[in-house]
Parts: C-alpha cells; sequence; structure tokens
C-alpha cells in the first residue's frame, strides 16, 4: 500500500517536475558508482581543483532552479536502495547543475563527529545556495574544493 501511495503522489508532480526526479534519481546513481572508484579516479570529473565559482551574479529564477535541483535530489535520495549520502548528492546536484550550464562548488571537509570520531562531509554550492550538505557544514574543516563550470580567469576564485 506504501509503494502505491508514493506512485500516486509521483503521479500528481507536473510533468517537468517528474523529469526532475528521474533525472535526480539517474545522477545519484551515477555518484553512487564514482563513490566505488578510487578517488584519484574520479577527480578529475569533478572540476576545476582548488578553484572556486563566484557569489554573486544570480538572478531570482537561478535561485529558484538551485531550489528545485536540491530538492530533487534530497527527495530521491530518500527512496534510493543504495546509500545516497552527502557525497553522492552533491556529485548528484553538481551533475545537474553541469547539463545546465551552471556553476558550482564542490567542497569535501573533515573533522570530528560528537564522539571524537574522524569524520568526512561533502557539501555542493552554487552562488551563495547550499544545495547539499548545509546541515553541519560548518564544523567541517574544507580539505579539497573543486570548481565546475568556470568559464574562464575572470571567474577567479574569491578571496576570503
Amino acid at each position: 500500500m506504501r509503494f502505491y501511495k508514493k506512485v500516486r503522489r509521483f503521479m500528481s508532480y507536473p510533468s517537468d517536475a517528474k523529469r526532475m526526479f528521474v533525472e535526480a534519481y539517474f545522477y545519484l546513481a551515477w555518484g553512487r558508482v564514482l563513490k566505488l572508484l578510487p578517488f584519484s579516479k574520479v577527480a578529475p570529473s569533478l572540476g576545476e581543483h582548488m578553484k572556486e565559482t563566484p557569489y554573486t551574479g544570480y538572478t531570482e529564477q537561478d535561485l529558484l532552479l538551485l531550489r528545485k535541483i536540491s530538492k530533487a535530489v534530497h527527495t530521491m535520495s530518500r527512496v534510493t536502495w543504495w546509500e545516497s549520502q552527502c557525497l553522492v548528492k552533491a556529485i548528484a546536484a553538481m551533475k545537474m547543475l553541469e547539463r545546465r550550464g551552471i556553476p558550482s562548488t564542490l567542497y569535501l571537509g573533515s573533522g570530528r563527529d560528537d564522539k571524537g570520531q574522524m569524520a568526512a562531509h561533502a557539501w555542493l554550492r552554487s552562488g551563495s545556495y547550499i544545495l547539499t550538505g548545509k546541515e553541519g557544514h560548518e564544523r567541517y574543516a574544507v580539505v579539497g574544493i573543486f570548481g565546475s563550470g568556470i568559464q574562464s580567469e575572470a571567474l577567479a576564485p574569491i578571496e576570503r
């Protein structure tokens, strides 16, 4: 019965939202496959190493699209039969943005969890909006940055 309700709910969405959900599911699967590979093989596909994209230059329509992509990735990550945590979600959202020509920055961080154990986290930012991994990202020290969609030197990293 639960599956039937999910199908009915999915069918009630507009067709553009359904397409975005299917796309998110596909890219979550792709992100999971990439997570299984050695990181040295995956890193070149994530963008330019240690390059950030700009924080500004987004219209209200762009922000609406970012929110839709974020919602699609988070929604579909709950129904995958594989693990879809922070890195998988970040890769999926990054690929969805790349497909639309929108630049983004993937951050990889490390830190300690509540028990004092080493922990890793990944989050994705486009403009000033964090699409995935926003929860608790401040607790992690950034150890890697990958900028995707950087067109030219005019989009140099922003100094903080």
